[in-house]
This record gives C-alpha cells, sequence and structure tokens, in this order.
C-alpha cells in the first residue's frame, strides 16, 4: 500500500466528512453544482474528501488540486495560522491548493470557475 493510500479518507473521519457532505455550506453547494458529474473540463472532484487529518472542500485526484472556500472565520489570525499550517502539509502531499473567498461563488462564479481550470496540467 503507498502512502497517499495511508493518509486519504482515513476511517476515523469517515462520520465527520458524511456530516459535512449532507451540512454544505450554501457556497459550497452552489460550487458542488459546477463541479459534479465532471462538468469542468472533464475532471472528477470530490467533496470533502480527507488528506491526513485535513477534510478538503473539493478535491481533484487526477490534478493533485484542493479548492478551499473560506468564510470569515479564515481571515482572523488563528485561522490564517491553520490554513498556513493545512497549506504546508498539503504542498508536502504535492497537493497545489486553491483559496477561495465564498462571496466570489455568488458574485464572479464564472471567473472563479476560469481561475480553477488555469490551474489544470494538460
Amino acid at each position: 500500500m503507498n502512502n497517499s493510500q495511508n493518509i486519504n479518507n482515513q476511517k476515523h473521519l469517515k462520520q465527520f466528512r458524511k456530516t459535512l457532505r449532507s451540512n454544505l455550506t450554501p457556497a459550497e453547494a452552489k460550487l458542488w453544482l459546477c463541479l459534479k458529474n465532471k462538468q469542468l473540463d472533464g475532471k472528477r472532484f470530490r467533496r470533502q474528501f480527507s488528506i491526513g487529518n485535513y477534510i478538503l472542500d473539493f478535491y481533484c485526484p487526477e490534478q493533485k488540486i484542493a479548492v478551499e472556500l473560506d468564510g470569515k472565520h479564515h481571515f482572523t489570525p488563528e485561522g490564517r495560522m491553520i490554513d498556513d499550517e493545512r497549506d504546508l502539509f498539503l504542498s508536502a502531499q504535492g497537493i497545489r491548493v486553491l483559496r477561495f473567498e465564498n462571496i466570489r461563488v455568488f458574485q464572479q462564479l464564472e471567473n472563479l470557475l476560469e481561475e480553477i481550470k488555469m490551474n489544470f496540467i494538460s
């Protein structure tokens, strides 16, 4: 078993992932409508996928891209510190993290989707 299989979707987080999938924020629900079923450039995204002890809002395994939607708690000093630690861990796993403010989903959805596509590697 390789290392990525050891750290992806760990069993101790299964119920929490399921709860998060059942209780998406309005921004997550709206973005999911655009990402599910390979709607964005034919790329498969998963929602509430865990890597290590971190649960990602959306993850594209083929591209190793995490898409995170950030609410107001992410913009506090503590929130930024937690996000920095998380991003450092994910980067060490070869995962690129794209962060967007929740409001962009509602005000600039097409631009946000284009920004995600610009990060795809052919």
